[in-house]
């Protein structure tokens, strides 16, 4: 049997400071795994990579990797740390030797609250590179307009392994995929990048159509190859827009199915998740 691997969700409660702003009443509660739960029973997903929310800081990665020793679903945590920390080397160290350590994955900082450069600071650059000699996946939440910062940030360190999280954050709902192809493709020539086929209905907004989605997932085909990219549903984000179920059902038809790769195998290679 093939393992289904959904490689992007959260869960957060109502608290989070960031649920507080207009429009997102509808996703302002508490998810657990026991929401999540009847999603991948429903949609055949097997194991999940389990994302920071947003809080930034380090007591929700601490919370999420105890939660993930103790659920056979989560495989992974991409815990948050601040990439300008100076003592980020130990701040990892110090997850990994407490409970569910070893299932921390990746690190995640909020870059796309940040200015377009923030990839080019130095105390920055240095993050990423602590990141990766922990061996661990350095994991880039970015706008659109960041992505040519991505590109010199990931060239500079090839030793690193890069997942891209929603394709960049194309503008679906603004228009034509060029601009955004000409910004993600230099990003997409560099082998050291994996990117998620996530969040792009809530990108494209609540008309959302397979049609509309189409040519961002194929041109990410196109440009990164069916081994560097994995399949996320970005739940519950997704719910300001569309179910899990439809996020899972669309990609799949757009996609003509669940390519093993992108639906497990390259978020097994890519986490090193153990299935």
């Amino acid at each position: 049997m093939t393992v289904v691997v959904d490689a992007h969700h959260h869960f957060w409660t109502a608290d989070y400071p960031w649920l507080a702003g207009e429009g997102l009443e509808r996703i302002r509660r508490d998810y657990t795994m026991a929401d999540l739960r009847p999603h991948l029973e429903a949609t055949g997903v097997h194991r999940t990579v389990l994302v920071e929310g947003g809080r930034c800081d380090s007591a929700e990665t601490t919370a999420f990797l105890a939660l993930a020793a103790a659920t056979p679903e989560i495989a992974g945590v991409v815990g948050w740390a601040a990439l300008s920390d100076p003592d980020l080397a130990a701040t990892l160290e110090r997850h990994r030797r407490g409970p569910g350590g070893p299932l921390l994955a990746g690190v995640r900082d909020q870059v796309q609250a940040g200015p377009d450069d923030l990839l080019d600071q130095p105390e920055v650059r240095a993050g990423l590179s602590t990141v990766a000699s922990a061996g661990l996946v350095n994991e880039l939440v970015v706008r659109a307009g960041q992505l040519p910062s991505v590109a010199r940030a990931v060239a500079a360190l090839p030793e690193a392994t890069f997942v891209l999280d929603h394709l960049g954050k194309p503008p679906i709902a603004a228009g034509p995929v060029r601009r955004w192809r000409e910004s993600i493709a230099p990003v997409a020539r560099h082998p050291n990048v994996v990117a998620k086929l996530s969040g792009l209905v809530t990108e494209a907004g609540p008309g959302w159509t397979a049609a509309g989605l189409r040519p961002y997932v194929e041109t990410a085909c196109e440009l990164f190859g069916p081994h560097r990219l994995m399949f996320g549903s970005d739940w519950p984000v997704c719910e300001l827009v569309a179910t899990y179920e439809q996020v899972t059902a669309v990609l799949s038809a757009i996609l003509g199915g669940r390519p093993a790769g992108i639906f497990g195998r390259n978020a097994a290679r890519v986490y090193r998740l153990e299935l």
